[in-house]
């Protein structure tokens, strides 16, 4: 099943135009930690001497290669986060992301699509072992076939359907968030696939742009399976949006001046999504523990071979 994720998420791209780019595992820009509410840990290594980062998300370069290709990239390549694993987390896992010329509604759009491709595929290639895995190719059929509909609803809705229980909703000093089992309660109440859009400004990466009303950013989470398994964003247009994001996220820029530069040099609306590899495969084998879905484990602070 990697390998049809694999062949199959270039084929999709491929037929939109849009192409992959070869990019280093290492940072010095991080993305997902990043901001007022993020309860993500970067992965910082001393390199012959020098601080860097393992790549949490390489968006960063794909909006720079967006400059370069107009229609867009992507690549599929490990990320690496700081925080330990559990049953829907992992330390190291694999990133699926595209980064588009254009807004967060395409990109929308362009993830319904790809999750609809990629269920073909297995459908196509590994009936047999889902069967006896899930028990069922139910849920894959009804994307796969198109009958399954791809809900959405803002945070506001969503906030008022779970009715603020501090089981569902957490509640920051920057806003809120979905716990995991509001997400699962959304699931369970609106559909197998929910998009949950507009989420307070202060809990998402300063990077994501805002929404006129001025609290909301331009983003959306795409719930289905173990909850969130696509992260989908619009970002500023230019230098002084991100200027004015990182004030308010208390983002100090002098870690980001390649990438208000590049805002300043060549505006450009760009809009893009990632993708959990482990966590779409979950969903499609009906399994309930990502750690299971490595060949090779990688876990923070342990010796794992080979």
């Amino acid at each position: 099943m990697q390998d049809i994720l694999t062949r199959e998420t270039a084929m999709f791209w491929r037929g939109q135009g849009i192409g992959t780019v070869h990019l280093p595992v290492t940072t010095g820009s991080i993305s997902s930690p990043v901001g007022l509410g993020s309860d993500s840990i970067p992965v910082s290594i001393q390199l012959n001497g020098q601080e860097t980062y393992l790549a949490d998300s390489m968006q960063f370069q794909l909006e720079l290669c967006c400059r370069m290709k107009p229609r867009g990239a992507y690549y599929l390549m490990p990320s690496f986060r700081g925080e330990d694993w559990d049953a829907t987390h992992l330390c190291q896992f694999m990133h699926s992301e595209v980064e588009i010329s254009g807004d967060l509604d395409e990109a929308m759009s362009l993830a319904e699509g790809y999750i609809r491709a990629l269920s073909k595929a297995m459908l196509r290639e590994q009936a047999e072992s889902i069967t006896r895995a899930a028990g069922s190719l139910s849920h894959l059929e009804s994307v796969a076939n198109g009958d399954l509909t791809f809900n959405s609803v803002t945070f506001d809705e969503a906030a008022k359907l779970l009715q603020d229980k501090p089981e569902f909703i957490d509640k920051t000093d920057y806003g809120r968030n979905l716990t995991r089992a509001g997400e699962r309660e959304l699931i369970r109440t609106i559909g197998p696939f929910v998009w949950v859009t507009k989420w307070d400004h202060g809990v998402v990466p300063f990077y994501q742009a805002m929404d006129k009303n001025g609290y909301s950013a331009l983003n959306s989470d795409l719930l289905f399976g173990c909850g969130e398994v696509v992260g989908c964003g619009e970002r500023h247009v230019d230098d002084l949006a991100v200027l004015t994001a990182m004030k308010v996220h208390g983002v100090n820029p002098e870690s980001y001046k390649w990438y208000t530069n590049m805002k300043r040099v060549y505006p450009l609306r760009t809009a893009g999504f990632g993708m959990g590899v482990e966590r779409f495969l979950m969903w499609v084998l009906q399994h309930d523990d990502i750690r299971d879905l490595q060949i090779l484990p990688r876990r923070n602070g342990f010796e794992l071979s080979p």
